[in-house]
């Protein structure tokens, strides 16, 4: 049986690739439109529909429609990107039915980018992007002056240095098992993509002189093996929020149709497959995922090649695996947008998980409240079995595994392994004690193995690039990346994906931009409700599994939520245990009613009714729950109080003794008074006031009745003179 898979494997790619690149030849532009839940609901549908009346009414023949996924730049979309050959490709944002008609005839037919609409810092009007890589492997010889070898020969070849622009990445994804780190730097030159290896200076002057002077592709120095990240960083790599990434379990966000199989088979999509089923040894891919170190990416952080070794070695012969895409967090959507704009990848990484462990059908578990992901993966589904690459035989290996789905209601607690394969048995979704943990007792009582989303999503470049390569990204604890839901109060929010070990400071000011306001953060909170607030003071923290435990947070499914000198972190406290509180499944005492009275606490110290030994009661609650509830969900609910307690116990203190917010934010600690010296009588507070506690003349001071007073604010947003103080 060997080779015959791969084989056939090669063959189906043949046609993916004939198929996909007839197409394409066909097209001088491409029009890329994002379609995920987030573009639909900014109106990329509409923006779909309008170019295609566009396209039909110009009559143009090459000019293709072309649908992806969402590239996680979440506060800029619709996204479109028009891609010419021979030219950069150009990005614009927050696109609607007016700039779809702008873009159309000025870019489209005549040419011109409309620079005013475009995404972020491109820069059209350069002749060439040279993109350095940054990673690990490349990162020494960057540092160690090749960017600077590359601006010196641009200078002294007498070059306009205007029409260079020489970028680094954070890293274009290949780092080679025989280089050694900072031996070499692998550059891409843009638009012609073309990636060079480049050794020493002579390897500089060669790209310089005969490349970027001479129009010649410098054969000697070209990379032939085409990185995983390249095909991302051609279309996305000059623009700063995407280069400071490393796309991994992200790699086709963005850049193929999420519903073509043959686009996703053409970037060599189920070769990892093939090559596991090709060699017919579980124990390799269990190998290879050990050794990759990869832990598994849903929070906990266990081993998952140990998990899967764990399964393996079970003697029953009926076993499960399950992807867990039950994704509560708030403010959380990795998962979601992986399933909607890559679901092939996950398909392919819970097959070769299937075939690893010996189980011979697997399970999505998806929130009902994710319809699009939903769709995306039954469509993933079926086309995979249509192909031969899902059900009976696949591709002749004698291996048969298949896939079902299973929706789940949005209980936060199914998120927790044992709550979830009740789920799916049609129980009620509650945990029990472990041990048995369900890879020795799961699913219908047999061994099952369970991982997220993005754990999936990073199994097939583990089989194609290689364990040594996967671990080299992260660090020595935790191999690979991370995939980041970047929100709150930040310049750039969306998606982000960084190595393991990136510290805080890098995903939020670099890639994040800072805040939004320029005001200065004052914590990150990691983890969702079940994770902590880690004060700016700590933002040279690396991000790992092991560094955020020791700082009262977890890593958690991603979320990530930046907070500014104007929030109040007894509110923030209180807001997550909201949550928690309404989530808590009820089975342990502890969770139940610890959650309820910790509730209880938080409101009355920001309503101002707090008790002197409130803080000391809530602070002893935490850990008493902490300790004794069932579930890890339960054990970690107390997080956002215990670590806000730690950092910030002068801001509790200040609403229980001096009924005082710091941050201003609680309401009822919340005062409102008129200045006399500013005031001048304008009248605005008072039209405005909802229960007309504003009395005064026009031209002369106004006054608040403090009695009446509501505290909604309203006066103060109102106020053009800053005469409205709050405190």
């Amino acid at each position: 049986m060997a080779g015959q898979v791969l084989k056939r494997y090669e063959k189906l790619r043949g046609e993916a690739t004939a198929a996909v690149d007839a197409l394409w030849r066909k097209a001088s532009v491409r029009i890329q439109v994002g379609s995920a839940t987030c573009e639909h609901a900014a109106g990329s549908e509409a923006v779909w529909e309008e170019f295609r009346r566009h396209i039909e009414s110009s009559g143009r023949g090459d000019i293709l429609l072309h649908r992806t996924g969402c590239t996680g730049r979440c506060s800029r979309e619709p996204i479109v990107g028009v891609i010419e050959t021979g030219r950069l490709p150009v990005k614009y944002h927050e696109v609607d039915r007016d700039a779809v008609h702008e873009i159309f005839h000025s870019h489209v037919l005549g040419g011109k980018p409309v620079s005013e609409r475009m995404l972020a810092d491109q820069l059209t009007e350069h002749a060439n992007h040279l993109m350095l890589c940054d990673g690990s492997g490349c990162g020494g010889a960057v540092q160690g002056g090749v960017r600077e070898a590359f601006l010196r020969v641009i200078a002294e070849s007498g070059m306009n240095p205007e029409k260079i622009r020489v970028i680094s990445s954070r890293c274009l994804g290949f780092c080679a098992t025989n280089q050694a780190a900072g031996e070499i730097t692998q550059a891409l030159v843009l638009p012609e993509n073309v990636l060079y290896t480049i050794r020493d200076e002579n390897d500089v002057r060669a790209v310089v002189q005969e490349h970027l002077m001479g129009g010649r592709i410098v054969d000697r120095l070209v990379n032939r093996e085409q990185p995983m990240s390249q095909r991302f960083f051609d279309l996305y790599g000059d623009l700063a929020f995407f280069n400071q990434q490393h796309r991994i379990a992200l790699r086709n966000a963005g850049v193929i149709d999420p519903e073509s199989l043959h686009e996703y088979v053409r970037y060599r999509g189920f070769e990892a497959l093939a090559t596991a089923l090709d060699r017919n040894d579980p124990e390799w891919v269990v190998k290879m995922v050990s050794e990759a170190r990869l832990r598994g990416r849903g929070g906990g952080g266990y081993p998952t090649g140990l998990k899967w070794a764990q399964a393996r070695k079970n003697n029953e012969k009926t076993r499960y695996i399950i992807c867990n895409a039950d994704e509560g967090d708030p403010g959380a959507f990795m998962d979601r947008s992986m399933l909607e704009s890559d679901p092939f990848s996950v398909v392919e990484g819970l097959m070769i998980g299937g075939f690893a462990t010996g189980a011979q059908r697997g399970f999505f578990y998806i929130r009902a409240e994710y319809p699009l992901a939903i769709r995306r993966i039954e469509h993933a589904i079926e086309t995979c079995r249509a192909n031969g690459l899902l059900g009976r035989n696949i591709l002749g290996s004698g291996f048969s595994f298949d896939i079902e789905i299973r929706l789940g209601a949005g209980a936060f607690v199914c998120g927790e392994e044992t709550a979830l394969i009740h789920s799916i048995e049609g129980e009620r979704g509650q945990p029990r004690i472990r041990p048995p943990f369900p890879t020795e007792s799961g699913l219908w009582g047999k061994p099952t193995v369970i991982n997220n989303v993005e754990t999936f999503a990073s199994i097939a470049p583990i089989l194609k690039y290689g364990s040594d390569w996967f671990s080299r990204v992260g660090t020595p604890q935790s191999g690979g990346t991370k995939v980041f839901a970047l929100a709150g109060k930040i310049r750039r929010t969306g998606l982000v994906e960084v190595p393991m070990g990136t510290t805080l400071r890098h995903v939020v000011e670099e890639i994040g931009g800072g805040t939004a306001n320029g005001k200065a953060i004052k914590a990150v909170q990691t983890g969702g409700p079940a994770g902590g607030c880690i004060p700016a003071g700590f933002l040279d923290t690396p991000v790992d599994y092991d560094t955020l435990a020791k700082l009262g947070s977890i890593m958690g499914s991603g979320g990530m939520i930046v907070l500014d000198e104007d929030d109040c972190m007894v509110d923030v406290a209180k807001f997550f245990m909201e949550f928690i509180q309404d989530e808590s499944c009820g089975k342990c005492t502890p969770c139940r009613e610890g959650t309820k009275r910790m509730l209880e606490i938080l409101e009355r110290i920001t309503s101002g009714k707090a008790l002197p030994d409130d803080i000391e009661r809530l602070e002893r609650l935490g850990r008493l729950v902490k300790r004794t509830s069932l579930c890890g969900l339960g054990r970690a609910a107390p997080n956002p109080i215990l670590s806000t307690l730690q950092y910030y116990r002068e801001e509790y203190a200040a609403h229980v003794h001096e009924k005082r917010c710091p941050a201003r934010k609680c309401r009822a600690l919340v005062h409102y008074e008129i200045s006399t010296e500013r005031c001048v009588g304008c009248t605005m507070c008072a039209k405005n006031c909802p229960v007309q506690c504003i009395t005064g003349a026009r031209k002369e001071a106004h006054v608040i009745d403090q009695s009446l007073c509501i505290k909604c604010g309203r006066c103060f947003e109102v106020c053009r003179f800053n005469a409205v103080l709050k405190g």
